[in-house]
């Protein structure tokens, strides 16, 4: 037995429409100029000239303080120094010098992590090989080879491209390999099917999707090569009576002109930041921020 609803008996009232009049005072503001502070935060350059600016300071109050110029010159001190050495044309030749062999060096390690990354990407021998290798010559330390590198190529410039090359090498083949390996398969089978093989399929599908990692090596094997050229330097300049920069600090070093070995050390200091944001930024803005890869 089932019961039934029995239908009302009066019908319900209409609902009545409410309409909510908005004042101009209420209205809620989408866009919203930012203050100077908030606009100078969010500028990349300024916080690091700020965080440059802080370290300075406590470099000038601390010399100060320890009043004494042979054992830590102050940054007043030794950005006069700077100065007069660059005017001079001391540092400047210098670092020519030492730019000119990190190039070659540089260059040459690149070439080579490429030919030995796409070895490795194109057959399983090519992977053992390359792990293989980069277990056995990463850990090595650069400045390790520097006697062998002077019995097998003397005193000058190829002995220490060869300490830069290691140095390049092994960092920069790590991280593309790394990176090629973290590619989808996807990307690859879409590459396949276009017709890209080998070569072409590293060209136009790997490199520009793993490009991340390869920045970060070639990043990562700059910051090597800079600071083995600089040791190289020290070693190679004491016994061929020329060189960079390394020379150059060790020559002041020996002379006891500390503010000069600060001046020195001020350039590699100036240089390495240059690059880091000048050249590698710029390379990151015009790629992978540009595609989206990185915020």
């Amino acid at each position: 037995m089932t019961a039934t609803l029995a239908p009302l008996s009066t019908p319900l009232a209409p609902r009545p429409e409410i309409v909510r009049e908005t004042s101009a005072a209420g209205a809620i503001s989408v866009e919203q100029r930012l203050s100077f502070a908030e606009l100078a935060y969010r500028q990349s350059w300024l916080r690091k000239a700020v965080v440059l600016a802080a370290l300075a300071v406590v470099w000038e109050i601390y010399g100060r303080w320890l009043d004494n110029p042979l054992l830590f010159p102050t940054f007043s001190a030794t950005v006069e120094a700077f100065v007069s050495s660059v005017l001079s044309g001391e540092i400047p030749a210098k670092a020519l010098v030492s730019l000119q062999t990190l190039a070659i060096g540089y260059g040459i390690g690149i070439v080579l992590a490429a030919l030995l990354t796409t070895l490795a990407i194109g057959s399983r021998i090519g992977t053992d090989l390359l792990e293989t290798l980069t277990a056995m010559f990463n850990p090595l330390p650069a400045i390790a080879l520097l006697p062998l590198a002077l019995i097998w190529f003397g005193l000058g410039q190829g002995s220490v491209v060869f300490v830069l090359v290691h140095s390049v090498l092994w960092a920069i083949a790590l991280n593309t390999h790394a990176g090629f390996r973290s590619v989808s398969n996807t990307l690859k089978m879409v590459g396949l099917n276009y017709g890209l093989r080998n070569l072409s399929l590293v060209r136009a599908i790997l490199i520009p999707a793993a490009f991340p990692s390869i920045l970060t090596g070639l990043k990562v094997g700059w910051a090597f090569a800079w600071r083995t050229l600089i040791a190289a330097e020290l070693v190679f300049g004491v016994s061929s009576g020329s060189g960079g920069l390394g020379w150059y600090i060790f020559e002041n070093r020996n002379a006891l002109e500390t503010t000069n070995v600060f001046a020195g050390l001020f350039t590699v200091i100036m240089i390495g930041l240059f690059v880091e944001n000048v050249i590698f930024a710029n390379i990151e803005k015009k790629t992978i921020r540009r595609w989206g890869m990185q915020h």
